[in-house]
């Protein structure tokens, strides 16, 4: 569920008309409903009544500070994957005891501001880096609270760049090999081992591979307690998937998962972690554009808008499908025509959207790029020196620019020229 609508035959975030922000703000730009955010992660924890758990927000799906602060006020945490989102995760306001940090390529120095902070758990991925960890820890007179990341080799049946469950992915250390590496753990100083970790991927639909995922752990669990292991937690990961749109598969309700979760664990009672991000924000953010051209190419047309694949990578890199809609909205009887979606980008691959049904645009028309609040404005980037795209949070009747545009100016005066030039 999304508080974007039409009223008055304009769409709406929450009760700011996006025609009006346009104007004021400048397109493209990003627009996020704080509404949406909230009750995404309330239908969520409320999912879990009465069980303890912590749901630490992924911070890689949109790091913008004032979405991270809506929900540390929720009470979330943090999962994290780089000593950057470290610092935003404490500068938006969660403690370090609610952060756990994930990742297979954790530096050294990241390692110690880490545990400077006093993190809930760092989620360990190799046999190098818990040696690594080790070490660190032991420099700065600490020991590292450490869940080993298990890869139970299950499919997640999701697009393969966002899969991490498999064996042949980077991620975690083969279950089969888990138990020796525990106790491999156990012995360095370094190191307190805290709980068990897993996440087998993104945007989950089926929740098939994940009960069989959860399974597996609860097995491995009860086996490391058995062996003498002190676990306080299980982290389960995230990927619960969102609609992206009319055709995809329906993504179970948080209720189910809860269920599939407790059923999975067959009454083990550890406390649980989740690193829900796109659950989260997906659904709380879309891309406002605006047309400029409308060309009628050999066979087909295209959509030519301000917003390009620097600004949202998603359908090139991920195949991915967003529904776009007009921010005025057409009539019932309006017909459709079958465009390209593209932008200014001089990139073949520089699309929105590909054979897409819409109704007749014209220049100057707004559109929406709808579920564009996770891996949107996160992964943007300024090629062909375009500025980077704003970010607006709504709430109410109130919307606020969290991160403005950034000028061309301010990213050529970034560079340096070398003193012979």
């Amino acid at each position: 569920m999304h508080y974007f609508s039409y009223r008055d035959a304009r769409l709406h975030a929450e009760d700011v008309d996006l025609d009006s922000l346009a104007a004021k703000v400048g397109t493209p730009f990003y627009c996020y409903s704080s509404a949406t955010l909230e009750r995404h992660y309330k239908v969520f924890t409320d999912a879990f009544a009465g069980r303890e758990m912590l749901l630490c927000y992924a911070l890689k799906a949109n790091s913008n500070q004032s979405v991270i602060a809506t929900l540390a006020r929720l009470g979330a945490g943090a999962d994290i994957v780089s000593g950057g989102e470290l610092e935003r995760a404490l500068a938006a306001g969660i403690p370090g005891e609610r952060i756990v940090f994930s990742g297979v390529g954790k530096t050294r120095a990241e390692m110690a501001e880490a545990l400077k902070a006093g993190i809930l758990c760092f989620n360990v991925e190799s046999e190098a880096e818990l040696a690594a960890l080790s070490e660190v820890a032991i420099g700065l007179g600490r020991r590292a609270p450490v869940s080993i990341r298990v890869n139970p080799d299950v499919d997640a049946k999701t697009h393969q760049k966002i899969s991490t469950g498999r064996s042949a992915t980077k991620f975690g250390i083969p279950i089969s090999r888990a138990r020796q590496v525990y106790a491999e753990a156990a012995r360095l100083p370094g190191i307190a081992i805290t709980g068990v970790d897993m996440h087998i991927g993104s945007q989950i639909t089926d929740m098939a591979p994940f009960e069989n995922a959860v399974a597996l752990l609860a097995e491995l669990a009860r086996d490391l307690m058995a062996a003498g292991h002190k676990l306080k937690h299980m982290d389960l990961g995230g990927g619960l998937g969102v609609p992206y749109a009319a055709s995809d598969p329906v993504p179970p309700e948080p209720e189910v998962y809860a269920r599939v979760v407790e059923e999975a664990l067959g009454g083990l009672d550890l406390p649980l972690v989740f690193e829900m991000g796109r659950m989260i924000v997906a659904n709380a953010g879309i891309l406002v554009t605006r047309v400029l051209y409308v060309k009628q190419g050999e066979g087909k047309t295209f959509v030519i808008v301000d917003a390009a694949m620097n600004d949202l990578i998603r359908p090139t890199l991920y195949e991915a499908h967003h529904d776009i809609v007009p921010v005025a909205e057409p009539r019932p009887e309006a017909a459709l025509k079958v465009v390209d979606v593209v932008g200014p980008v001089c990139e073949t691959g520089d699309f929105l959207a590909l054979d897409r049904p819409l109704p007749e645009v014209k220049a100057g028309d707004l559109l929406a790029v709808m579920t564009a609040g996770a891996y949107g404005a996160v992964q943007a980037g300024v090629y062909n020196t375009r500025p980077l795209v704003p970010e607006v949070l709504v709430k109410e009747a109130t919307a606020v620019v969290v991160r403005p545009r950034i000028p061309a100016q301010e990213l050529i005066a970034r560079d340096r020229l070398a003193p012979w030039l």
